[in-house]
């Protein structure tokens, strides 16, 4: 096993060399999420000072504010682009080189990601989280920080960003097919942000619509880690949906292997 491992420590190197070569782009990135946050938080503060109620669906405006920044900082945790990455190589040729090499290929952009991850994380984690305290502090007035409620959000995210990641790398082959995925990976994008509970909160839904959705494996991407930290499910609930991630990790890396095995029979690509 320990073997196996050394063999992606290379992929591990090369996603943080990556991560520090093109780090003005991950600011820009960084700028842009927060630009967003503001103005989701922004719209949402309209929304409660036009209401007549200090409740919607459960969220008072305090806590709306901080399911926003948890947002944000849960996409930012779970972020994988592995569906991009894919499609591009298939463009270009570039699949070749790294279907010659005696490794699986899932893995290997797993362990790229996780190198890029290392850098991310290791820097932005701890601001962030801080911050989003600060936050949590200052809108309800006293200090909320649980950190039983952090490390199952930090145990959720695990397993929400391998859904988020054998998810992208499922969708990705269909490059082997359509040959080019820009189109297709935004329209997707849009429908798992909707679906994932990014734009709105699930219990915004109608009821029906709501628990059809929990079941789905959107919601365990952003939906569920938020809850959970926010402290919004009970411990029998908490258990119920860290099982039913689980269960979408599971689903999707085996769809994954599935997959794989009958798209690379039928490859063809644009350059190279």
């Amino acid at each position: 096993m320990t073997k196996r491992l050394k063999i992606y420590i290379p992929f591990i190197s090369a996603g943080i060399q990556e991560t520090a070569t093109y780090r003005v782009d991950l600011i820009f990135y960084l700028l842009g999420d927060v630009l967003a946050c503001f103005v989701s938080y922004f719209i949402w503060k309209a929304v409660f000072i036009s209401s007549e109620s200090e409740f919607l669906h459960g969220f008072t405006m305090p806590q709306m504010i901080v399911y926003i920044f948890l947002m944000f900082l849960t996409s930012l945790l779970i972020y994988s682009d592995g569906t991009y990455n894919i499609g591009e190589e298939i463009r270009d040729g570039s699949i070749a080189m790294r279907m010659l090499k005696p490794v699986s290929y899932n893995a290997t952009f797993l362990f790229q990601e996780i190198g890029n991850k290392l850098v991310t994380n290791a820097t932005l984690i701890i601001p962030l989280v801080a911050g989003v305290e600060v936050v949590r502090t200052y809108v309800t007035g006293e200090i909320q920080f649980n950190v039983l409620q952090f490390v199952l959000y930090l145990v959720s995210c695990v397993m929400a960003y391998l859904i988020n990641f054998f998810f992208n790398i499922c969708f990705g082959f269909i490059a082997f097919i359509i040959k080019y995925l820009w189109g297709a990976n935004m329209m997707k994008n849009c429908v798992v942000g909707f679906l994932s509970g990014a734009i709105i909160p699930l219990a915004f839904l109608p009821d029906t619509l709501e628990k059809v959705f929990l079941f789905l494996p959107f919601s365990s991407l952003n939906y569920t880690p938020v809850m959970i930290y926010m402290g919004m499910y009970n411990s029998s609930q908490t258990a119920f949906y860290l099982g039913l991630q689980l269960f979408w990790v599971l689903f999707f890396w085996g769809l994954s292997k599935l997959l794989w095995s009958g798209a690379s029979k039928r490859l063809s690509v644009q350059g190279g």
